[in-house]
């Protein structure tokens, strides 16, 4: 099956593909005629690639937006809650936020703090427990 306009999209120019509909005047009519199959079209490359210096002072520029990025990654797989919290709390300031979590969903993560999101299991969890058994009321 050939890809769809909608989900041939992609972050990179390489990959992304255009269906095109054309139409085509038969030899024997003067109306035109749909054609059966798609034309891909491979979009242009951009007039000048980056140079490895530019790309990497662009990366630090996002890195610096992204939390996950500029802070330990740890943080975004901790054990403890007070941490995961943290980590939440960072993930509401992300400009990327929603995207992060529907990729987290698409991909099935098991585990971490996901778009401001605490996956346990490959599920989405509103706290993370510690580990290991509650402790026992101090009242028992």
């Amino acid at each position: 099956m050939r890809p769809t306009l909608l989900d041939t999209m992609s972050h990179t120019n390489v990959t992304t593909l255009t269906t095109l509909t054309t139409t085509s005047t038969a030899p024997s009519s003067t109306e035109p005629t749909a054609l059966t199959t798609p034309i891909y079209v491979a979009p242009t490359l951009p007039e000048r690639a980056l140079t490895r210096q530019e790309g990497r002072e662009f990366a630090q520029l996002v890195a610096g937006l992204l939390p996950c990025r500029s802070n330990d990654p740890e943080l975004w797989f901790a054990e403890q809650a007070d941490q995961v919290e943290q980590a939440k709390a960072m993930c509401q300031q992300c400009p990327l936020m929603a995207a992060c979590l529907s990729g987290a969903i698409d991909r099935a993560e098991p585990w971490g703090v996901w778009g401001g999101e605490v996956f346990v299991d490959g599920a989405v969890v509103a706290r993370k427990r510690g580990r290991g058994r509650p402790r026992k009321d101090a009242a028992a």
